[in-house]
């Protein structure tokens, strides 16, 4: 019984290996399958380069050209609105009413946003009867001195007697000129319950809502001005030296494929330690859709250089390259190359291509193989 039971015991333990062998032979192979490697080479290269000669009869072309190209490097950036506020409270108070929403156009001198007035407007009444108060309090003061000047003229009154009236009208005049300004206190701080706008622009965000308490300080929306907009770069101190406040650049806005020239207003003169760049400020014409935030680039130029150019509309993508025919000898030869930046309808090529050789731009048989 012993050896049966380890005979069986060896035996399970073979299958087990074996069964473990065969998965893993298994698994390699269809491994190596979707690797591709029971499948036929191709050489893109050799399928590039090889001349599949046509004629080139009919055909569109044109030479290709070296031209002068200007270089650039881009620095990128943020826009940001040049005038920009944070509208807050002057008082402690309770919100009765938001006029505006996120992204609405107001205009200078629109109502925002409505403070509770009650508190301010009853401050305001006292005030008002203070004044009437001291009013008449000099008026009988300005009587009295009178009457004592009169009879001290008659010699019915005396020189201290004189002297108190007049204290006593002076006092009256400072008390009337404390209520005035007391007066004109409480027309301010009423004013403060009504918030407008000091000019023409758009609301980013309202931050409160109607019942909420407010207090000084607060900030209750923000908004900016969208037809003055910036955009705020980050130079790299080499670059930083070529640009002068007040020179063009180019400015490019990739979200909405806006480009333009505009104006370097400012070049913070202080570098972050960081990153070791310089903060430029560049305005311009602002288009429709853009807006405070958006990803911008500037355009340093760094100078000319030679390059050799064709029409866009003469290069054609097959899988990861980028194929033109050229003409040799009255015949079509298919070549890959390297392209470079898009210039309008061109293109730059990198290699592949040199100065003077035809490419075929257009063809009905070219169309027809694609």
């Amino acid at each position: 019984m012993s050896d049966a039971a380890s005979r069986t015991a060896a035996g399970s333990v073979i299958r087990q290996v074996v069964l473990g062998i065969i998965s893993v032979v298994v698994i390699v192979l269809l491994m190596l399958r979707l690797t591709g490697a029971f499948h036929e080479k191709v050489d893109s290269s050799n399928e590039a380069e090889k001349a599949e000669i046509r004629s080139s009869a009919g055909v569109k072309t044109i030479s290709v050209s070296l031209v002068e190209i200007p270089r650039n490097e881009s620095a990128v950036g943020t826009v940001e609105a040049v005038h920009q506020t944070a509208v807050a409270s002057r008082l402690l108070s309770r919100v009765n009413k938001v006029n505006v929403q996120a992204g609405q156009l107001v205009k200078k001198g629109d109502i925002l946003v409505e403070l509770d007035q009650a508190e301010l407007v009853a401050r305001l009444k006292e005030a008002e009867a203070a004044v009437e108060v001291a009013e008449a309090k000099l008026d009988l003061a300005r009587i009295e001195y009178e009457s004592t000047m009169e009879a001290f003229r008659k010699n019915a009154a005396k020189k201290i007697e004189v002297d108190r009236a007049k204290a006593a009208k002076s006092e009256a005049e400072a008390a009337k000129i404390r209520a005035v300004q007391g007066k004109h206190q409480a027309e301010i701080v009423l004013g403060y319950a009504t918030i407008r706008s000091q000019f023409d622009g758009k609301v980013v965000d309202k931050l409160v809502e109607a019942g909420d308490t407010v207090s000084p300080g607060q900030t209750l929306l923000t908004m900016y001005d969208p037809k003055r907009m910036q955009l705020v770069a980050s130079v790299r101190e080499s670059l930083a030296k070529r640009l002068v406040p007040g020179s063009e650049i180019d400015v490019v806005v990739p979200a909405i494929g806006y480009g333009c020239r505009g104006n370097i207003s400012e070049i913070v003169p202080q570098a972050e330690a960081a990153t070791r760049t310089f903060q430029v400020k560049v305005i311009g014409p602002c288009p429709e859709g853009v807006y405070a935030g958006m990803f911008g680039r500037l355009m340093i130029p760094l100078g000319i250089e030679k390059g050799l150019v064709i029409p866009y509309e003469a290069v054609r993508r097959i899988g990861q390259l980028d194929i033109v025919d050229v003409v040799e000898d009255g015949e079509l030869h298919r070549r890959a190359v390297q392209l470079g930046r898009r210039l309008g309808e061109n293109v730059e090529v990198l290699s592949g291509l040199a100065e003077g050789e035809l490419v075929a731009v257009s063809s009905d048989e070219i169309d027809r193989e694609d």
